[in-house]
């Protein structure tokens, strides 16, 4: 099956919603300052105005299961488009604290319903020599998303707009938004959804303008898979054969987050300024840091079809765990800050060749489709939860000590490298229907 111009257009509307993920988790490190100064917010207040937005993606992550399965991931994605939409406008005419904190969670519902339907529309469109880099394309955006709203935030910062800089950092994301949901009304619906609701001369039209050629035999393929689905229609993802794969999918969303990527994005303005950098440098450095991660996703996307998930994430572990005990000696010793922007650069790259490549592919890809939606939220839910815990603490645990948050980040790497190492199967070049044999399941 080639790539053909609609197969890859549907692909790169699907990951849009990683573009407004990436955008709307990143812009608020551009904010932390001016709203602290505003609203006279303390260490733990700050905590939860960046850690209320992830609340929300829990929320909408744990549900979107659901939601994906009964109106498919196309449309699901729509309502996510209205709600990033929605919530960048009432950001940026926030009337108070408690108002900004309520848009920041419609934000979150967004983030999280789109971690988990945009990976799955993409992994159930794409065929398996393409998935890895097809699925990849969402944590592509997703990291274009963090470098605009860095690039955005230091040219609304250079523009000298006074009182209502932070609103225009905010604001800016609606339009991205109203064009993603306008998209998403000209690709179509995955064509293992259309089966699971008995559209089956839909399915086929689907496959064969995505440029299958052997799109009969794919569809029977996918009605037999789904089969056992219509008999088990509301079958648990946690009946004891979907416990290997979950108690993957939810460990590798944790161990996510203990690299500490979320923490250092949301905080990295208030982590340069800590080192003494000016709000200016700090904006600018921030940009440079995006940027890293955009050219190391698009060697891990390079990598990961020829690697494996599997090498990309132990590479990832060690160069982390390096990067980061140097951040942490940094102001453990408060000595050598020129080196700190080239550290985190060396962190970024690394998560961005390992973790920020595969998580997202691996997860939508473990689980048989009967309950890969409900697999994926769970995953992708315990990846929230933890951002949400890291990023409230992040602010008052830096406080009692800068260099203590480093160290235990790269600490859990040394635990995370062993249990990747021992525990998760590659996955590289299967199909969806191979995987699920390979964890047992029929």
């Amino acid at each position: 099956m080639q790539l053909n111009s609609y197969l890859l257009r549907s692909s790169l509307v699907g990951a849009l919603g990683g573009f407004l993920f990436g955008f709307d988790t990143a812009v608020i490190a551009g904010t932390t300052q001016a709203l602290t100064s505003l609203y006279h917010l303390s260490s733990v207040q700050i905590g939860i105005t960046v850690s209320i937005a992830l609340w929300g993606a829990v929320l909408g992550s744990t549900n979107a299961g659901f939601l994906g399965e009964r109106l498919g991931g196309r449309d699901a994605l729509r309502i996510m488009a209205a709600l990033y939409l929605v919530s960048a406008i009432g950001c940026a005419f926030a009337w108070n604290w408690p108002s900004l904190l309520f848009f920041r969670f419609l934000s979150g519902l967004g983030v999280g319903g789109s971690s988990v339907l945009a990976p799955v529309y993409l992994s159930e469109l794409a065929p398996a020599k393409w998935r890895g880099r097809l699925v990849g394309m969402f944590q592509i955006n997703i990291v274009i998303g963090v470098l605009i709203a860095y690039l955005s935030n230091f040219i609304v910062a250079s523009l000298n707009l006074g009182a209502a800089e932070w609103r225009w950092k905010f604001g800016v994301a609606a339009l991205p938004a109203l064009l993603f949901g306008a998209f998403l009304f000209g690709i179509p619906m995955s064509s293992r959804w259309l089966v699971t609701r008995n559209r089956i001369s839909e399915a086929r039209e689907v496959l064969r303008l995505l440029g299958s050629p052997t799109y009969e035999q794919e569809l029977q393929e996918i009605i037999d898979s789904i089969h056992v689905d219509r008999i088990t229609k509301h079958e648990s993802v946690y009946k004891k054969c979907y416990r290997k794969p979950l108690i993957l999918a939810i460990c590798l969303g944790a161990i996510n987050q203990f690299t500490g990527i979320n923490a250092i994005i949301y905080y990295l303005n208030d982590i340069f300024a800590s080192a003494g950098f000016s709000q200016l440098s700090s904006s600018w450095q921030a940009v440079v840091i995006g940027f890293t991660n955009l050219l190391a996703t698009l060697v891990g996307m390079s990598l990961i079809d020829k690697l494996g998930r599997k090498t990309l994430l132990l590479i990832g572990a060690v160069g982390i765990f390096f990067s980061l005990s140097g951040v942490g000696l940094i102001f453990w010793t408060n000595s050598h800050e020129y080196m700190l922007l080239w550290l985190l650069v060396s962190f970024i790259f690394f998560f961005g060749v390992s973790q920020g490549t595969v998580v997202w592919v691996y997860l939508s890809e473990i689980f048989p489709n009967r309950v890969r939606a409900q697999g994926q939220s769970k995953g992708s839910g315990a990846h929230w939860i933890m951002n949400a815990l890291i990023a409230a603490v992040f602010p008052w645990v830096a406080a009692y000590s800068r260099s203590l948050p480093f160290f235990f980040f790269a600490g859990m790497m040394v635990v995370s490298f062993f249990f990747m190492l021992f525990l998760y199967p590659e996955t590289k070049g299967r199909s969806l229907e191979q995987i699920q044999a390979k964890f047992g399941i029929n």
